[in-house]
């Protein structure tokens, strides 16, 4: 056969090309059509990243994308970290064939996560991380050539596919922490068959059983993180095959046992952290590890002496091993190589002397050093020291005079030398420190005057110098202190008079000044003092009168006794629960204490005239008063009627958080008296009848109605408001209420809630809507409710501290499952803790902790304490004020005196649960009294409450019959 003429050859060729060129063509075309597709279901709120992406531009030149060698198809999507807002089509995305990455981490993206997913079959990169998706993680079965699997902090629930790992045998990194996975009892094996595994993240995902020997076979592993899990048993010796670890976090779980031994042989290791768990033994393994930049083995049951090789580690900046049965000395050299950070070393039985070159660098930010057996000076090195922020050698006995400097810190927040031999005087650098919050520095021997230039140290919260040997007169200005919240000069020998400007510290809840030398009168602007709650002036020599403003105190504590005090006491102070707080006062007399003197009456003296005139007066006011609320009735049921109709007319701004299956107008329209279910502080709630019968609860907030009002409440309203959607727009978990949308006007503001029919926990506790529950029905509601204060205050990525934790705020759905709700006073906790504090004292009367008495720093120990409330009501079936409990007196100081003998705490029960279950509520009962600890340093983390909870669970029982008489059954557990 004849070759083909050139020409024909040539013209073959051409068409090829051709042909090739018009087939990439359309495929660019098809790519296009699917990168726009994926473009309108997303939006950015800040970012700019959709700009290029347009028609008009090559879809290689789109922002995020990187095309093939060919330049015609799409390998990479990288759109990380761009605060892009909705959910991604899974379905058109996993047709780009050439798709090899897909990254879309740390965004808000929501919504459910598709089968399609599975189709995305080449990819080697996923990272759908840091996001708000729903349901559970799809198949991803076929993904076999996956290196890097990304879906930590997704917010999935449900089972983790754990069997699709078995195919991805070239996995490098897998990170799957920090979702609220179903439990799970063992350790999941598919992962020890990932032997190419650098990086394994498996923190905060529900993971139990014990760790598996196979986990040595993981020898690329530099970095391990199994933290805040449900881990048991011993840490395997194999685990000290992998030598090259640089990373391994252990902390938060049920571990037990010793270090194992070869821990020493990781000599890359740079982060251990196994604190928080059961661990036994000494340190020995740990002295070898000598880059080591920071080393955690808080709250365990180690012993031993500390080893001074860890004195010689050289990279070492953080060092935390509180709570444990340390002993021994630190060596003096520690912490003098590097930029040390800080040391927690506190509730120890450390000997010796303070190292001195801990902040030879100048870094330090923490010393913490309390409860142990500290000998000798406080080093002279620490005044210099600017960058600490808290100082903390309290409970020691260390002793010398308080180095001058130290009281001048310029970033202390804290200063805490209680309980020592200490002497020495506070000095006028005290100015210096702007940013002091606390000075605790009670039982110590110091001495001199209170010098007049702590009044410019104006972040303080909290004074407590008593038991010492203080003298002069307390500086007139102490009142320019406008956060102090609480005051203890008692135990010294101060004199002069009370100062008046304490009048100016609207935030005082706590004075104790007695056992002193104060004369003169009581000044009467202490009765003005909003927040007062105890009053400690006994054993001084105050002279006068008592003033009658002391009347209109709530006080908790009220002791004038041992004074020079005469005249009546006033007759709401009166009281039995008063009745030790005057003695000692022989010039005082009473109508109703009988110990004193019976005052004579001046009543006689008022003219019948003026008699009359106040009668005429009270009248007047009752009619006045009458005529007033039935003006309020009249125009609030003509504002009800017109509600809906008003709303209708008004421009609306919806911002939807989930898919939504309404229109606004199905909403306004339902706005109205007849569908009113609630009323409060933060205004109505409506309850939303859909036509496809899903209800809604919808919170109306009339802005128009603020404005008639004072400034300060319009803004607080509106802060509320914000603090609320900001809370639930980004929050997604079975235990916190679902937030659809918020619907805004220039008058009004509305959000839609998903409906719960069974009320809140309040009222199926304590009102007429009264429904018999189980204990096994309030067990499950402690757990459900503290699983989604768990995640607010751990799973996001920024902690949100609710502030307002009652029971009235844990609303019931149709099968009785908790929801936490009401964020109107929500924090979510700013990198910047400087700004963690408030005026403003939020919650409840009867769920507010006790350190809001003198102090306003917000944190999550305020919800613990408020959460261990709710579990008394659950034990107790009380209310957390009731009259029974006493003047001033709540439901946990009710509790807290019950715990006597078993007989007196098996009758807080109520009554209405079962013989049989009574010893299982007391397992809860002890969670609510750890949670209601005094010092928010002793409740647990929501976390071990919810783990203590688990271990709390009640079993089974069974009615049997033991007898061949049917009507004699017996109640047996299982």
């Amino acid at each position: 056969m004849l070759p083909e003429p050139a020409v024909d050859t040539h013209r073959k060729h051409n068409f090829i090309v051709l042909l090739l060129l018009g087939l990439i063509a359309v495929a660019s075309s098809d790519e296009l059509d699917l990168l726009l597709t994926l473009k309108t279901s997303l939006s950015e709120s800040k970012t700019k990243v959709f700009d290029s992406w347009n028609s008009n531009n090559s879809i290689c030149d789109f922002t995020g994308i990187t095309c093939d060698d060919t330049f015609s198809s799409v390998k990479e999507i990288e759109l990380s970290n761009q605060n892009l807002v909705g959910s991604i089509p899974f379905d058109s995305i996993c047709q780009l064939n050439s798709l090899q990455k897909l990254s879309f981490g740390f965004n808000n993206l929501h919504g459910f996560v598709t089968q399609d997913l599975n189709k995305c079959s080449k990819l080697t990169y996923l990272d759908l991380g840091n996001n708000f998706f729903s349901g559970s993680v799809p198949d991803i079965s076929s993904m076999n050539q996956l290196l890097y699997l990304y879906v930590n902090s997704s917010g999935f629930t449900g089972a983790f596919p754990w069997a699709a790992l078995e195919n991805m045998t070239h996995l490098v990194a897998l990170s799957v922490g920090d979702n609220p996975f179903n439990q799970t009892n063992q350790f999941p094996n598919e992962v020890l068959k990932l032997t190419r595994l650098n990086w394994l993240y498996m923190s905060n995902c529900s993971i139990g059983g014990e760790i598996p020997a196979g986990i040595g076979e993981l020898t690329e592993l530099k970095n391990l993180e199994m933290s805040m899990n449900y881990l048991t048993g011993e840490i395997p010796k194999e685990i000290t095959k992998l030598k090259n670890l640089w990373q391994l976090e252990l902390f938060n779980n049920n571990l037990t046992g010793k270090l194992p031994v070869g821990l020493g042989n990781l000599t890359n290791l740079e982060f251990f952290d196994a604190s928080t768990n059961f661990l036994q033994g000494d340190l020995n393994e740990v002295k070898s590890l000598s880059k080591l930049k920071s080393l955690q083995l808080f709250e365990n049951e180690l012993v031993g002496v500390f080893p001074p090789e860890i004195g010689e580690f050289k990279d070492l900046v953080n060092l935390s091993l509180y709570r444990n049965k340390l002993t021994g000395t630190l060596p003096k050299q520690l912490g003098s190589w590097s930029d040390f950070n800080f040391i927690d070393v506190s509730e120890n039985f450390l000997t010796g002397e303070i190292p001195p070159d801990m902040c030879k660098n100048g870094v330090m930010t923490e010393l913490l050093i309390l409860q142990n057996n500290f000998t000798g000076q406080i080093p002279r090195s620490y005044s210099d020291c600017k960058t600490l922020t808290r100082f903390r050698v309290s409970d020691n006995m260390l002793s010398g005079v308080v180095p001058n400097g130290i009281w001048g810190l310029p970033k202390a927040e804290i200063i805490d030398i209680a309980n020592n031999f200490l002497e020495g005087s506070i000095t006028s650098d005290i100015q210096n420190a702007k940013t002091l919050g606390q000075i605790f520095a009670a039982h110590n021997r110091l001495s001199g005057e209170l010098v007049p230039e702590i009044t410019k140290a104006n972040s303080l919260v909290m004074i407590d110098l008593s038991h010492n040997d203080f003298s002069g007169k307390v500086p007139e200005k102490i009142g320019e202190l406008k956060q102090l919240g609480s005051l203890h000069l008692d135990n010294n020998r101060f004199t002069g008079e009370i100062p008046k400007s304490l009048r100016s510290c609207d935030s005082l809840g706590d004075i104790n000044m007695a056992y002193n030398l104060f004369s003169g009168r009581i000044p009467e602007d202490l009765g003005w003092l909003p927040t007062l709650n105890t009053l400690n002036l006994s054993s001084n020599q105050l002279s006068g009168h008592i003033p009658e403003s002391l009347s209109s105190l709530r006080l908790s504590l009220l002791d004038l006794s041992h004074n020079r005090l005469a005249g009546p006491i006033p007759g709401s102070l009166s009281i039995e629960a008063y009745n030790g707080s005057f003695s000692g006062n022989p010039g005082l007399c009473s109508q109703n204490v009988k110990y004193f003197q019976k005052c004579s009456s001046d009543m006689g003296s008022i003219s019948p005239v003026i008699r009359t005139l106040i009668t005429c007066l009270s009248v007047g006011s009752a009619v006045v008063l009458v005529l007033l609320a039935y003006l309020c009735y009249v125009k609030s049921k003509s504002q009800g009627d017109d509600e809906s109709r008003a709303l209708k007319d008004e421009s609306w701004n919806v911002r939807s958080f989930h898919v939504l299956s309404f229109m606004e107008d199905d909403i306004l329209k339902a706005i109205k008296d007849e569908n009113m279910i609630g009323k409060g502080g933060s205004g109505q709630v409506y309850r939303v009848s859909l036509k496809n019968g899903v209800d809604l609860a919808v919170k109306h907030i009339m802005n128009s109605d603020l404005g008639k009002q004072r400034k300060y409440f319009n803004k607080q309203k509106s802060l509320e408001f914000d603090a609320e959607v900001e809370t639930l727009s980004s929050i997604r978990h079975v235990n916190v209420v679902k937030l659809y949308c918020s619907i805004t006007s220039e008058d009004s503001s509305l959000l839609v809630y998903e409906y719960m029919p069974n009320g809140s926990l309040w009222d199926r506790l304590h009102t007429t809507k009264k429904l018999g529950l189980d204990w096994e029905t309030r067990y499950e509601i402690a757990l459900g409710a503290a699983k989604g204060l768990e995640y607010l205050h751990h799973g996001c990525e920024r902690p949100v501290i609710h502030r307002d934790v009652k029971s009235s705020n844990i609303l019931l759905d149709e099968h009785l499952k908790p929801r936490i709700a009401d964020f109107g006073l929500a924090k979510i906790v700013q990198t910047d803790t400087s700004n963690g504090s408030t005026h403003v004292i939020a919650g409840t009367h009867g769920y507010i902790a006790p350190e809001y008495g003198y102090t306003y720093k917000v944190n999550e120990k305020s919800d613990v304490y408020s959460f261990g409330v709710v579990l008394m009501e659950l034990v107790t079936g009380k209310k957390p004020i009731e009259f029974e409990y006493g003047e001033n007196k709540d439901l946990v100081y009710w509790v807290y005196s019950k715990l006597k003998n078993k007989e007196s705490v098996l009758s807080l029960v109520d009554s209405s649960i079962p013989e049989p279950y009574k010893e299982e509520t007391i397992k809860v009962l002890k969670v609510a009294i750890m949670c209601t600890s005094k010092l928010p340093t002793l409740r647990p983390t929501m976390r071990n409450v919810v783990k203590m909870l688990k271990e709390a669970e009640p079993c089974k029982f069974l009615t049997i019959i033991v007898s061949k008489d049917d009507s004699k059954k017996e109640t047996e557990k299982v």
